[in-house]
C-alpha cells in the first residue's frame, strides 16, 4: 500500500488528491460548493453538500489515479479552520447551516467580550487569540441560543459539534467497525483546528473550563483533541465510500498544512499562502509565544499527544480580490495576468495604494481604514496604479513580517510562498524588492494539500519525520531581491505614512 488520499476542504470547495510515497500527485480532483448569505454580513455553507462532493471528488480523484481503494496507505483531512457546523448524533443531520469563518454576525457579542475585559484577562492569554467574529466559539454560542431547541438538546448530549475536519472524519468513519454504535463516527479534532475555536488552552493543549462557561457551550458537543498525525488512525474510512476501509491518519488545519508543505519545519520558517487574502505564519518551534504586535498564537501542528509546535499569524484580507477589484471594479487589467504590467514601469512613479477595502487586518486590525491611492500626478499611468496595487499587497505582506521580526527577534532570509497569486513572477519580485529577502515557490502550489499528505505519511510511517518534508518539497524559482534591505526600508516608511492616513479616515 503505497499511496495516500488527501482531502482539502476550503472555503470555496473541496479538493481530493491522491499522492505516491514520494509525494507525486497522481491524480485530482475538485468541486465547488454554494456561498449562502441569507443577510448582510453573513456567510454558510451547507454541511451536507460538503460532505456529498467530498465523496465524489475522492472517488474521482481515485478513479483518475488508476488505482483500488484497497492501495491505499491512509488518508489525511485539511480543511477549512473556524467554520462551524452542529449536528444530531443519531441521524448525522445538521441542526444549521456550517457558519463559515468570514461571517460577522457576533459583532456585537465580541465588543462585548473586548467591553468587559475578558479578551485581555482570559482569552488572549489562554488562547492566543482575539475576541473577534473570526473564530467558532461565537459562532456556535450563536446556534446554541438562536436556533430553536439546540441549546437544550446539546446539553443533553444529543448534538456534537465540529469545524469540518470534525464534519468530515465523523462521516467517513461513521458506521465502521472502527468506532463505537452510540458515537456514530469518530468524533475528534487535532490540535491546529481546536486552536482556532478560542476555546483550547495553548499550553495544555485541552478545552478550557472556563472559556466553555463563559460562551455557555456543554462540554458534551466538543470533539476529542488529537495530535495531527495518528499512527493508529482516528478511525477507518467506511467500505462503501471507496470500496474498501481505508484509516484516517492526519487532521491539520489548512495554514498549518500549507506552513508543513513548504517544509516550513524549524524555528523563524515563514511561508506566505496568497489566494483571496494573503495568510503567513512563522513557526515558532515548542515556545510558545503571545504576540507583543497583534499577531496571532496559534499550534503549527502536533506530532503527539501533549505536545506541539507553535506559530505566529497574521492574514491579509486583501491579495487575489485586490486583483479582481482592479479587473471588475475599475475596469484597469482584463486578466489576472495582466498584473504582470506592474513590471512594464521600473516603480509606481510616487503612487501608493494601501487595499483597505474592507479595513486592515493584521498587524492593525482597524475596522474602520478605507482603501487609499495617494501620490497621484499629470505623469500617472495605469501602468503605475497596477504597480502600487501590487505593491499594496507585498507592503502588506512586510507590515506582517515586521510584526513577526518585532516579536521574534528574526528577519527572513527566505520567504516560501503559494496560492495563485504567487503564479505571478512580476509580483513575486516585487514581494522579494519591497521584503529584501529572498521569495521560494515550488513546483507543488497545492501545498495544503502536500503537508496533509506529509503528517500522513509519517502516521503510516513512509515518511520518518518532519524533517522529511524537505526532501518531498521542491523549489521551482526563486525571487532575490534587486533592492538593498536599507532602500527597501526606507520606501517601507513612506508606505507606513500612507497607512496611517488610510487609517485615519473618517467617512
Amino acid at each position: 500500500m503505497s499511496y495516500f488520499l488527501v482531502v482539502d476542504q476550503g472555503t470555496t470547495g473541496t479538493r481530493a488528491t491522491v499522492y505516491d510515497f514520494a509525494g507525486r500527485v497522481l491524480g485530482r480532483a475538485y468541486r465547488k460548493h454554494a456561498q449562502i448569505t441569507p443577510r448582510p454580513g453573513w456567510v454558510e455553507h451547507d454541511p451536507a453538500e460538503i460532505w456529498g462532493n467530498t465523496v465524489a471528488v475522492m472517488r474521482e480523484a481515485v478513479e483518475r489515479a488508476g488505482i483500488g481503494a484497497g492501495e491505499l496507505a491512509g488518508v489525511g483531512v485539511t480543511n477549512q479552520r473556524e467554520t462551524t457546523v452542529v449536528w444530531e448524533r443519531g441521524s448525522g443531520r445538521p441542526v444549521y447551516n456550517a457558519i463559515v469563518w468570514q461571517d460577522t454576525r457576533t459583532a456585537a457579542e465580541c465588543s462585548r467580550l473586548r467591553e468587559e475585559g475578558l479578551e485581555d484577562s482570559l482569552i488572549r492569554p489562554r488562547t492566543g487569540l482575539f475576541a473577534h467574529t473570526y473564530f467558532s466559539a461565537t459562532k456556535l454560542a450563536w446556534i446554541l441560543r438562536n436556533v430553536p431547541g439546540v441549546g437544550e438538546r446539546a446539553r443533553g448530549g444529543e448534538l456534537l459539534f465540529g469545524t469540518i475536519d470534525t464534519w468530515v472524519v465523523w462521516n467517513m468513519t461513521r458506521g465502521s467497525e472502527s468506532v463505537t454504535p452510540e458515537k456514530g463516527g469518530a468524533h475528534v479534532t487535532d490540535a491546529t483546528n481546536a486552536s482556532r475555536t478560542m476555546l483550547m488552552r495553548l499550553d495544555r493543549l485541552e478545552w478550557d473550563p472556563e472559556l466553555l462557561e463563559v460562551f455557555g457551550i456543554p462540554e458534551e458537543v466538543l470533539p476529542e483533541i488529537y495530535p495531527s498525525t495518528c499512527p493508529g488512525g482516528y478511525g477507518v474510512m467506511r467500505r462503501d465510500i471507496l470500496g474498501a476501509e481505508v484509516p484516517v491518519l492526519a487532521m491539520v488545519g489548512d495554514q498549518q498544512a500549507a506552513l508543513i508543505g513548504q517544509a516550513g519545519v524549524s524555528r523563524g520558517d515563514i511561508k506566505v499562502t496568497y489566494g483571496t487574502g494573503a495568510f503567513l505564519l512563522m513557526n515558532t518551534g515548542e515556545e510558545l509565544r503571545l504576540s507583543g504586535h497583534r499577531l496571532l498564537t496559534t499550534v503549527a501542528y502536533s506530532i503527539r499527544k501533549g505536545h506541539a509546535a507553535y506559530a505566529l499569524e497574521g492574514s491579509i484580507a486583501y491579495a487575489g480580490a485586490l486583483i479582481d477589484w482592479l479587473r471588475e471594479g475599475l475596469g484597469i487589467i482584463e486578466r489576472p495576468e495582466d498584473m504582470s504590467r506592474a513590471c512594464e514601469v521600473g516603480d509606481a512613479g510616487g503612487v501608493y495604494f494601501v487595499p483597505a477595502l474592507s479595513g486592515l487586518f493584521a498587524p492593525y486590525w482597524d475596522p474602520g481604514a478605507r482603501g487609499l491611492i495617494i501620490g497621484l500626478t499629470k505623469y500617472t499611468r495605469a501602468e503605475h496604479i497596477i504597480r502600487a496595487a501590487a505593491e499594496g499587497i507585498a507592503f502588506r505582506v512586510r507590515d506582517v513580517v515586521e510584526a513577526m521580526a518585532k516579536d521574534t527577534g528574526i528577519w527572513p532570509e527566505e520567504v516560501r510562498v503559494d496560492g495563485g497569486v504567487s503564479r505571478n513572477d512580476c509580483l513575486m519580485q516585487i514581494q522579494a524588492d519591497l521584503l529584501g529577502s529572498r521569495v521560494v515557490r515550488p513546483v507543488d502550489k497545492e501545498t495544503t494539500s502536500l503537508g496533509a499528505f506529509i503528517l500522513a505519511a509519517i502516521a503510516a510511517g513512509a515518511l520518518s519525520d518532519l524533517s522529511d518534508a524537505t526532501r518531498v518539497w521542491r523549489p521551482e524559482k526563486a525571487f532575490e531581491p534587486s533592492r538593498a534591505r536599507e532602500e527597501a526600508k526606507k520606501i517601507y516608511s513612506d508606505w507606513l505614512m500612507a497607512v496611517e492616513r488610510a487609517s485615519s479616515w473618517v467617512r
